[in-house]
């Protein structure tokens, strides 16, 4: 049985055990509701809680969940970016044998850098810095954003529905997601600078004090160098509010005010815009060729967007990547194009798995009400221009919407306050709903712990939609850390030439490489033709070399047999 399976059924027998004991644990709730609305009238205290919660309760869970291995292209490729910036280089010289390390997700002309956009790459690059371990930037920034989330909540709800919201996150996002147990996407990182955006909007209007329009650039440039076109669709809303706010506002500040206000976050924006201008400059030639373009220039057919034609195939030198773009990406791209409408909901229910899951699905009852709510009435329009964007892009991955978390998490919270308030027959059925919602949340996140004991089946290699469960992957990656391992252990410096077989899934990619490839301890390849494997192993002359077969059982790894000349 899976862990969603589990979900499921608990949901619906808490939904019928409140409907017929309503009042069930009534004094015992009470006594809780009191203690935790006595920590959420202390606001300040209430967000430190619950930062401080995201991380001492993953760090108690590493003897279970260890600290994740790297093992999809998105995590090499956010690694490589670590290893760069915190070897004090924005990017790296194109290595002299680049043909046999391309790689998925990976630039080798004009520069050697990650594809993507800077920001997770710098966090696990300050964590390497500061404590040796890139996993610990993860850690924190899913500890901020649970914070953020909750700080953000305040402004919209009231304080006891907001700790609620950052205690759910906590569960839902910080402990058991592919944000924590993962080193891609940066889905913390945008959810963090989306919470201070919508959490410093009407506090900044209530107020017009500076620090919050400090706080609100800070989370535009956070998710500019994450997610820029989601960015992009949070912004237009944000911006139509402040400037309502400055035209008729009861409220708005006086011009020479509004100067003085507007000149801190107006710093943050160029600094956060100089800096990205800066990167695209070093690692892509130009200050206007924002990261990706080069790379799906490169190797890409598919492109992001509905309205635009798949390029031409390009020339690839290895199979393996023409399969990733071809069969796994430009696919796709068809079954997107050639079913709109279809395609839209299966995102929207690929975001509500990974958002919501099933139990937290409970509150769309109360949908109707919410479009009549004045209070978060700004908050849908965001999520409705989100929706229409989404349309139009052709992938998804639950983190491209990270920069709206905190506009779900009021939305589903408010929605989770009138079902609380919910009486059919004059009998408290919506207030034990919620009750038991909170109390099946705390026994999945158990069953999460320890779903090894009780045989719960949890996603497993390839991992085809393991970004969707709330609960995350397992610990995958070991056969290629094993093999790394070893490689290193041995004397000397090593060549590893990597020959997959015909089945391969280039998911499981094995040719990565640290940022200094001729100075590392083992330096992975890709094998082509004799002549190019002899240039190979001419320019590295001084390795042992090593043929590496990941698809065999077990990984063999042998003696690479030196090729005939030509």
């Amino acid at each position: 049985m899976t862990l969603l399976m589990v979900e499921g059924c608990l949901s619906l027998i808490l939904f019928a055990l409140a409907f017929s004991w309503p009042r069930i644990g009534n004094s015992i709730f009470t006594r809780i509701e009191n203690a935790f609305r006595s920590l959420a009238r202390r606001r300040g205290l209430s967000v430190l809680v619950v930062g401080l919660t995201a991380i001492c309760l993953r760090l108690a869970m590493l003897p279970i969940i260890p600290i994740p291995l790297p093992f999809v292209p998105d995590d090499f490729s956010f690694l490589l970016a670590a290893q760069t910036f915190a070897s004090g280089r924005l990017t790296n010289p194109t290595p002299a044998m680049w043909v046999h390390f391309e790689t998925i997700h990976v630039t080798m002309v004009p520069t050697y850098m990650s594809m993507y956009f800077p920001a997770q790459g710098l966090v696990l690059a300050a964590a390497k810095v500061l404590t040796g371990q890139p996993w610990f930037g993860v850690l924190l920034m899913g500890a901020l954003m649970c914070a953020a989330l909750c700080w953000m909540l305040q402004a919209w709800l009231p304080a006891e529905w907001a700790l609620l919201g950052g205690m759910i996150a906590v569960i839902r996002l910080a402990l058991f997601s592919y944000w924590m147990n993962t080193y891609s996407g940066g889905g913390s990182v945008a959810a963090l600078g989306g919470a201070l955006v919508l959490g410093s909007l009407p506090r900044l209007t209530r107020t017009a004090k500076t620090r919050y329009a400090v706080l609100l650039a800070l989370g535009m440039v956070l998710m500019g160098t994450t997610r820029p076109y989601e960015s992009m669709l949070m912004t237009l809303p944000v911006a139509a509010y402040l400037l309502h706010w400055l035209w008729k506002g009861s409220n708005r500040p006086s011009a020479a005010k509004m100067m003085r206000i507007a000149v801190a976050p107006l710093l943050v924006l160029v600094a956060g815009a100089s800096f990205l201008g800066y990167y695209d400059y070093r690692a892509f030639g130009h200050a206007t060729t924002l990261p990706y373009t080069v790379d799906r220039a490169e190797y890409a057919m598919a492109p992001y967007y509905i309205w635009q034609q798949p390029r031409p195939e390009p020339l690839y030198r290895h199979e393996v990547m023409r399969h990733f773009y071809y069969v796994n990406e430009l696919k796709g791209f068809q079954e997107v194009k050639d079913a709109v409408v279809a395609q839209t909901i299966v995102k929207g229910v690929r975001a509500f798995e990974f958002y919501a899951g099933i139990l937290l699905l409970i509150p769309l009852i109360m949908v109707r009400r919410i479009f009549l709510d004045r209070r978060i009435r700004f908050l849908l329009l965001c999520v409705l221009i989100l929706t229409a964007g989404m349309m139009i892009e052709i992938f998804f991955i639950p983190h491209y919407i990270a920069p709206f978390t905190a506009a779900f998490y009021a939305i589903g919270l408010q929605m989770m306050r009138h079902l609380r308030v919910w009486k059919p027959g004059g009998q408290p059925v919506g207030r034990g709903m919620v009750r038991m919602m909170m109390v099946a949340c705390v026994l999945l996140a158990g069953m999460r712990v320890y779903a090894g004991p009780l045989h719960l089946r949890l996603a497993k290699w390839p991992p085809s939609a393991w970004a969707d469960k709330w609960y995350g992957p397992d610990h995958f990656g070991t056969e290629r850390a094993q093999a790394d391992a070893n490689l290193n252990a041995l004397p000397g410096k090593q060549l590893a030439i990597v020959r997959y077989s015909s089945q391969h899934n280039p998911f499981d990619e094995w040719v990565y490489n640290a940022a200094d490839i001729d100075g590392a301890k083992v330096v992975w390849a890709r094998e082509m033709d004799t002549a190019d494997n002899l240039k190979l192993l001419g320019y590295y002359k001084d390795r042992q070399v090593w043929l590496v077969q990941p698809d065999q059982q077990p990984v063999s790894i042998t003696p690479y047999p030196k090729p005939m000349q030509p």
